[in-house]
């Protein structure tokens, strides 16, 4: 039987602590996954002012320096455990105390390479020597290129395997190459990279990553063409041996619709007569007619032109001409918040929109919403789709991605959803009107939500394919 691995994981964000999207969903989520299998899991993650010190208190604190180019800067970790995994918090000057996670460039290229330094500082101070440093996203893309450079003739580091997941491309931290340099680090050395990206983290984490992956196959897929890689398709081409996707899960413990608090009425796959109640409350928290017999549409989503909204207006402008509800949640672009405003006002009666982030009215959608909508332009995995299929609500979405890789159409025998593959208003259209002509046909609508319901995607199953990502980058690393 393999050995059980020391890992540590490198975020930005990891719930409960601090969560601003899905990332912080999987570093909250996978350690769980993987300490079930044996691992001895760690997290790394910046010491915000935002996250509450009462509700995670530290219980320990170590100290440490991480070398720059002017001179050695400070810095502690302090540790917290939570469901039994430890959470390092790194603070030090580079980590300022403002109310957010995300700032502008200038401070967050200072802040994540300081703090993805600062962790591989903090294992040698504990004496913690991890196999594998599994980092996120361009804020963690330091980590990689630490170990694949200096790291190799430290005896300390020379052994740490690293594994870099790609979360969402176009966000690379392109203009951080000051930070870089005063780390002590470069840019990335391949030639055919255009100069601004050499100098981004995202560029060092994949030029000196053991391993790569993207969160879900699809996307690891198409970022490979022109039209996703987002200017570094030709370095992925290149290390294409070393890249594999991997889907992200949802914690079944949390997201669960037979015993959610967050839900006026409980229900699983065999009771789904109960998501009445559910419906019923979303209409009168909505102000919108209680109608059971009314088809309600149901999106949580920032608004974003990533997430589709140019086609949204469009269509559901035609859509709404129809005997049908929606409900958005969400914020973002003030474009596409003046857009989604103007169709409420229109359509006082059909259509509710809250410009918010709240995660109890998110549950309610998920569990009273007869049809859940993601029409992503790209969608590196997407969990939205996943909470709606656990909870009843039938997904259309666009082929791309995660997307396409968890919702099957309602035409094969299998089908779980709406999928449509073209990126027009006219496309989505066409998949609303599908789901319109079979929502009258009960018996195929229950089949339909029954088998989303029981569609496995927990953790367990990506965890081990995480497991094994893990022993291919220690491989690789010897």
């Amino acid at each position: 039987m393999p050995s059980p691995l020391h890992l540590l994981l490198l975020a930005a964000e990891c719930a409960p602590l601090v969560k601003v999207g899905g990332l912080g969903d999987m570093a909250g989520s996978l350690p769980k996954a993987l300490r079930a299998l044996g691992h001895d899991v760690r997290v790394a993650l910046p010491h915000y002012s935002i996250i509450d010190n009462a509700r995670f208190p530290a219980q320990s604190a170590v100290h440490f320096s991480v070398p720059s180019r002017g001179g050695e800067v400070w810095a502690a970790a302090h540790e917290v455990v939570h469901d039994g995994v430890p959470i390092y918090l790194i603070s030090g000057p580079p980590i300022p105390p403002r109310p957010h996670v995300y700032g502008g460039i200038a401070e967050d290229s200072f802040k994540f390479i300081f703090f993805s330094l600062a962790a591989l500082k903090m294992c040698a101070a504990l004496d913690w020597q991890p196999d594998v440093v599994h980092a996120h996203d361009w804020h963690t893309g330091a980590a990689p290129g630490y170990l694949g450079l200096a790291g190799r003739s430290d005896p300390f580091f020379a052994p740490v395997a690293s594994l870099f997941t790609i979360h969402n491309l176009p966000y690379s931290g392109a203009g951080a190459g000051e930070a870089l340099w005063h780390f002590g680090l470069g840019p990335s050395p391949w030639m055919s990279l255009p100069e601004h990206l050499r100098w981004s983290p995202m560029a060092v984490g994949l030029s000196y990553a053991d391993a790569i992956n993207a969160v879900s196959p699809g996307y690891a897929r198409e970022i490979l063409t022109l039209e996703y890689g987002s200017g570094f398709e030709g370095l992925l081409a290149d290390r294409a041996d070393r890249l594999s996707g991997v889907l992200n899960g949802i914690d079944y413990n949390v997201w669960n619709p037979a015993a959610d608090p967050n839900l006026p009425a409980n229900f699983d796959a065999d009771s789904l007569e109960r998501r009445a109640e559910n419906k019923r409350a979303l209409q009168e928290e909505c102000r919108l007619p209680v109608r059971p017999d009314v088809p309600l549409i149901g999106m949580v989503s920032r608004l974003d032109g990533q997430k589709g909204f140019d086609l949204i207006a469009p269509a559901l402008r035609e859509f709404l001409k129809e005997d049908v509800q929606f409900v958005l949640l969400g914020a973002g672009d003030p474009v596409y918040h003046a857009a989604m405003g103007a169709l409420a006002g229109e359509y006082p009666d059909k259509v509710a929109a809250q410009f918010k982030f709240d995660a109890v009215a998110a549950t309610h959608i998920y569990g009273g919403a007869d049809i859940f909508l993601m029409p992503s332009r790209y969608e590196p995995c997407g969990l939205g789709q996943m909470i709606a299929l656990r909870y009843g609500a039938v997904p259309v979405v666009r082929a791309t991605g995660g997307l396409a890789d968890t919702v099957v159409d309602a035409t094969s025998r299998n089908g779980t959803g709406l999928v449509f593959r073209e990126y027009s208003s006219y496309a989505l259209y066409a998949a609303l009107t599908r789901a319109l002509t079979l929502y009258p046909d009960r018996a195929s609508w229950r089949k339909l939500q029954q088998r989303g319901m029981k569609a496995d995607f927990s953790w367990d199953k990506s965890a081990k394919q995480y497991e094994g990502l893990y022993r291919k980058a220690i491989a690789y690393r010897r």
